[in-house]
């Protein structure tokens, strides 16, 4: 008897890069670990979509485009190449309109893609009806998603077989067309038996003809136990990753899967361990000078109670390094759970996942529920489309009041074509006048990073990729040179946050956001004399957060009333109120847009 055949997805150059790196890891550092790939004997990948597009534009200076066809060009023309969409938020954050879901399809199709994975973290099949007809009308094989995780203890109404079985049998009764489908567990807390009994049911929904996967994450200790359930209630498919990103908050590895199974009637891919032993250590050496942060290989018990996504844990405590409050890490992950239970049982999965850690964030820097995360807020509320159940009134009615909106049941879809900036035109114009050549690839572009894709498409992208310092034994004491990386540097009491390249002190390039302090380097050879702090004349508005000013939403003269928003800092991928403490006049406004700012640094002065 012939074993099963197994299709295996290699996601380490995704999924891997995200749930390790954040996503910064510049393509020609690691295409010759794709040829290694290639030639070890894998044909399935995924190369693109979720975090890996935005992150290229906003740390690696790198276009995603150029990235993908560069990719397809080693594996060649019959590799199966895959990215991830998030359904009508494609891969942003934040719901696009009908144009841009189309235009996401059509540019993936011409750079190289075959198999998009399209998903809604809500379940709300609404969501991927519209998206799923656009990737097929470009001629890309679509594989619908029903996302899964556990829910803390107690909680039920959702993410149990039942609610699987509805899910599926809504995308079969809306007649979307599909491919292949998937059952993704972004955050791996999943257990082996309700693994086995989703899949089992699956099967029997949707006959044999059907090609069904899996993918899970090691974030919780369980992967392998859940692909084995898969394989043996009879999924087609699983997600591995190749060493040294494998594990800890990404996919098992090839060569675990490969151990877990032997003498059992699987044929992985039909791979061979001494070809991906070869594999992982050309792998291991094109990373070996990125920093490996040492979350990204831990398994967490506490992640089932709270389930946070490998893709999105990595991302998250690296912004926490940049803004100096990784301590916070433990409470944060901590406070997810109320954040979870109250907000309608959403999948931790992109967005969701965000808004669930951005929530948590604000209810452990600011106090519980002080403030409402836009994200989560919208959520709640029903701008992303239909919770699995409703969430916490309270928290609904606390989120109309903090974002000034109603709740609604509308189609999300509908509400976004009704923002001027999420319409093609408004970004060719916006192109135009930037003097950009408004290609469609430059308007997705635009439009799916905002003001920093326009900042990439003028060539004033930073590069803020995160690598081990490298010692220099021939250095000589007194020698001009610095180490790469990122510093804080003080220059007449002032804090610049840089990034430095190729080993000059002369030559430092200031990056933007914040960058990860490494040491501080005093520039001016000055007396050692501190700084004096500024004295105003009237009540100072003080960062609350280290952060950087998104917008400042009043001038000098205004007058204001106390806890009026003034302005709005960007951290963590969240908007943070700066507000008015007292009543008055805004006498001096002390910062700009764009400007990185630090905790407690005086921003206004009110008189």
């Amino acid at each position: 008897m012939s074993k099963k055949y197994i299709d295996i997805m290699d996601t380490t150059f995704r999924d891997g890069f995200q749930s390790v790196f954040g996503g910064r890891v510049l393509m020609n550092d690691f295409f010759p670990a794709v040829e290694a790939a290639r030639d070890a004997g894998i044909t399935h990948f995924e190369f693109g979509g979720g975090a890996r597009f935005q992150s290229l534009f906003f740390y690696l200076n790198e276009n995603a485009f150029d990235m993908m066809d560069k990719f397809r060009s080693i594996v060649g023309p019959d590799a199966n190449l895959q990215t991830l969409a998030r359904g009508i938020n494609t891969v942003m954050l934040d719901t696009g309109s009908r144009e841009l879901i189309d235009l996401h399809a059509k540019m993936f199709a011409k750079h190289g893609t075959t198999t998009i994975r399209n998903f809604d973290a809500l379940n709300d099949v609404q969501n991927l009806e519209y998206s799923a007809q656009c990737i097929k009308n470009h001629g890309l094989k679509h594989e619908a998603v029903v996302t899964l995780m556990d829910l803390p203890p107690n909680c039920t109404g959702a993410h149990d077989v039942p609610f699987y079985e509805k899910t599926l049998r809504n995308i079969l009764d809306s007649g979307l067309p599909f491919d292949s489908i998937c059952f993704k567990d972004a955050s791996g807390t999943s257990s082996p038996n309700k693994v086995f009994e989703t899949i089992k049911m699956a099967r029997k929904l949707l006959g044999d003809s059907t090609h069904i996967r899996l993918h899970t994450h090691e974030t919780a200790g369980v992967s392998v136990a859940c692909y084995l359930a898969a394989l043996e209630a009879g999924a087609d498919g699983i997600d591995l990753a190749a060493s040294p990103v494998s594990g800890g908050t990404c996919q098992p590895d090839i060569l675990t899967m490969l151990h877990a199974t032997k003498g059992m009637n699987y044929d992985l891919g039909g791979l061979q361990i001494d070809k991906i032993l070869k594999y992982e250590e050309v792998l291991a050496d094109c990373l070996k000078d990125y920093f490996l942060p040492p979350e990204a290989t831990q398994v967490s018990p506490l992640i089932p109670f709270s389930p946070m996504p490998g893709g999105a844990l990595t991302a998250n405590t690296q912004m926490m390094r940049d803004n100096g409050t990784l301590n916070k890490f433990p409470e944060v992950i901590k406070a997810m759970q109320e954040v979870v239970v109250k907000g309608g049982f959403g999948t931790s999965v992109t967005p969701v996942s965000q808004f669930y850690w951005q929530q948590a964030y604000a209810n452990v820097m600011f106090g519980p529920w002080k403030q409402i995360a836009p994200g989560y807020g919208r959520m709640v509320l029903g701008y992303f489309g239909k919770t699995p159940v409703e969430a916490d009134p309270d928290i609904i009615k606390l989120a109309s009041e903090k974002l000034k909106l109603e709740p609604t049941k509308r189609n999300p879809l509908d509400i976004a074509d009704e923002d001027p900036k999420k319409k093609v035109d408004v970004w060719r114009q916006r192109l135009e006048i930037e003097g950009i050549e408004a290609t469609e690839e430059n308007i997705f572009i635009a439009a799916a990073c905002d003001e920093k894709g326009i900042t990439f498409l003028k060539g004033n992208a930073p590069l803020n990729v995160r690598k081990n310092e490298k010692k220099d034994e021939n250095k000589q004491i007194g020698e001009n040179k610095m180490s790469n990386g990122n510093y804080t540097v003080v220059v007449d009491g002032q804090r610049f946050n840089v990034s430095v390249f190729e080993g000059d002190v002369q030559n430092i390039q200031v990056a933007q956001p914040v960058q990860q302090v490494v040491q501080q380097v005093p520039v001016q050879a000055a007396a050692p004399v501190a700084p004096s702090k500024p004295v105003y004349n009237g009540t100072e508005a003080i960062a609350p957060v280290n952060g950087n000013v998104w917008k400042i939403l009043v001038k000098e003269g205004d007058r204001v009333e106390k806890d009026q928003q003034i302005m709005i800092l960007e951290a963590m991928k969240m908007e943070i109120d700066v507000v008015a403490p007292v009543s008055g006049t805004i006498s001096k406004i002390l910062t700009e847009p764009s400007k990185a700012v630090e905790e407690g640094q005086t921003l206004a002065v009110i008189a």
